[in-house]
């Protein structure tokens, strides 16, 4: 039985006081869920919100990390400094990582066999663009990137590994992922871990749709047979709109 998850990515978005305020929200207007509900608020809140959601369901993660363990590295987190605040699962890959900081497979690959070292749950981000749908690429793009950063993983490390599939060509481009082009990838993924590992790893690994997941569409897209939830942008920052997609699960 595959775990659902509904995780929200709350990218550079809420001061401390605002986090807090939303923590509170959350936590009083979550409803009985058998899905994993999972918030990822700025590093500057990584410990508040630990604290804050101590009493909680409501999971922390953090939204990138290095894959080094300490040393020169200005500005950045390391999987220890995350552990030790109780931040044992990690956003690797998210597609603005990949555009805007120029993160690639083989960094990401890093990454990754960091934190599954430290026995961190990795949420793996990969997708295609716009154009890589267009000129009907997009299923070998998502398959590299799987192969690149991943299916160097031994079999018992996918216990820890989260997918998270985003169409970057239906996230503020005005292109619209329907729920059926959703199952058709994640159909696809699954099928293309299954021939790389083996068919119980396929069909146990959570693969969750980061294509604008918004109230109005989480319980169509969440119904599809190889979606096992989201990894939520803009609507986890409205308690209410998220609270309404962890219903939809």
């Amino acid at each position: 039985m595959r775990t659902k998850i509904v995780a929200g990515n709350w990218k550079m978005n809420k001061n401390l006081e605002e986090t807090e305020a939303l923590l509170g929200e959350l936590a009083a207007k979550l409803p009985d869920t058998s899905a994993e509900v999972i918030v990822a608020p700025t590093f500057v809140s990584l410990s508040s919100a630990v604290q804050q959601l101590s009493q909680s369901v409501i999971q922390v993660a953090a939204q990138n990390m290095h894959f080094a363990e300490n040393g020169a590295y200005t500005g950045e987190i390391s999987a220890d400094m995350l552990l030790a605040i109780d931040v044992d699962t990690v956003i690797i890959g998210h597609s603005e990582r990949r555009s805007l900081f120029g993160e690639n497979d083989e960094l990401l690959a890093k990454k990754v066999k960091s934190a599954l070292d430290k026995n961190m749950k990795v949420i793996f981000c990969f997708g295609e663009e716009l154009d890589d749908r267009k000129s009907d690429n997009h299923f070998k793009v998502v398959e590299t990137q799987l192969k690149n950063a991943l299916f160097d993983l031994t079999a018992s490390a996918w216990s820890q590994i989260v997918l998270a599939y985003e169409p970057v060509w239906a996230i503020g481009t005005g292109e619209t992922a329907s729920p059926e082009q959703a199952q058709e990838m994640h159909a696809f993924i699954r099928k293309t871990i299954a021939e790389a590992f083996n068919a119980e790893i396929a069909g146990n690994v959570t693969i969750l749709y980061g294509g604008s997941v918004k109230p109005n569409n989480a319980k169509e897209i969440f119904s599809k047979p190889d979606v096992d939830g989201g990894l939520i942008g803009g609507a986890s920052l409205k308690c209410d709109d998220f609270i309404e997609i962890v219903k939809a699960i």
